[in-house]
């Protein structure tokens, strides 16, 4: 079953701290430029683990955004991109802190206009994954409500990760299948439809049944929310039921804060490593003179 995903796509510069910040004075870190946006990560999560995966996005007319674009064709994912010749493409600087704990200084660039999710991607039988930011920014926010209003006219089933718990607010999220909310955005929403909770090192649950996280040395907790999206949608899609489902979230999840980087390795290593085929090369050159592109 294909997964499509509306949302972010961003550059993240990872600022990996030898010791606690010095603030006011210097750090030493360690410096690594990667992949980013949220919905990008879920995008290639879900390709990585096999689920044919549509993801509807938003650059700038930038060379970052042309290596994210090339980074996520050479992951797999199928792409139709939007080019905002007025905006940058969005760029985050991710602290983490030794223990893995990251805070994170977004950008967001194009990624605050609208996205659009192509007509020939909404079907019967699909789902559609819409990462909250999209619908917490105002200028992103009409492009996310109309693809969940014409995903489900297209009996498509809907899900929307919160995002930030500090941007929610009354009736920002519309009603959807499913929510995955932290721990803390699930706090903040209350109790509403069907809800899978992150827990963080305490794993997942989803209403009264819950699944612990497996054990590892959290080295980078960068992208562990999408991770684990992708791990339990990509399950849920192929019949999985609540508990497996859960587990295979965790496991993912589990995949990501054991490394640095938000993406599967090897994808995580510099942005355009990984080489595009020429004829995608030239299709991207052409399309790109119009407001959106499409790849596959």
């Amino acid at each position: 079953m294909t997964l499509v995903v509306l949302g972010d796509l961003m550059v993240d510069v990872l600022a990996r701290a030898a010791g606690p910040l010095a603030r006011g004075s210097d750090t030493e870190a360690r410096i690594t430029l990667a992949g980013g946006g949220s919905g990008a990560n879920v995008a290639a999560w879900a390709a990585a683990l096999g689920t044919p995966t549509h993801f509807a996005c938003r650059v700038g007319d930038d060379e970052r955004g042309r290596r994210a674009v090339d980074e996520l064709l050479g992951a797999g994912v199928k792409l139709h991109v939007g080019t905002d010749r007025h905006r940058p493409t969005g760029t985050c600087v991710v602290l983490v802190e030794p223990g893995g704990e990251r805070t994170m200084l977004p950008d967001p660039g194009a990624n605050d206009t609208p996205a659009d999710v192509p007509d020939a991607w909404l079907a019967p039988g699909r789902h559609l994954h819409v990462v909250g930011y999209s619908l917490l920014r105002e200028g992103a926010r009409p492009g996310a409500l109309a693809a969940i209003e014409r995903a489900q006219a297209a009996e498509m089933t809907v899900s929307v990760d919160p995002s930030s718990w500090a941007l929610i607010r009354d009736g920002a999220i519309p009603p959807v299948d499913l929510l995955l909310p932290n721990e803390r955005e699930a706090e903040v929403l209350g109790e509403r439809g069907d809800m899978v909770v992150k827990l963080g090192a305490a794993g997942a649950r989803w209403g009264d049944l819950a699944v612990p996280a497996e054990p590892v040395e959290v080295v980078d907790t960068t992208g562990a929310g999408d991770a684990f999206a992708a791990g339990f949608l990509t399950a849920r899609l192929a019949g999985a039921g609540r508990r497996e489902a859960l587990a295979a979230g965790c496991a993912v999840g589990a995949r990501v804060v054991s490394q640095i980087g938000a993406r599967p390795v090897p994808a995580v290593s510099q942005i355009g490593a990984r080489p595009v085929p020429a004829a995608v090369r030239r299709r991207r050159a052409t399309a790109a003179r119009g407001p959106a592109s499409e790849y596959d």
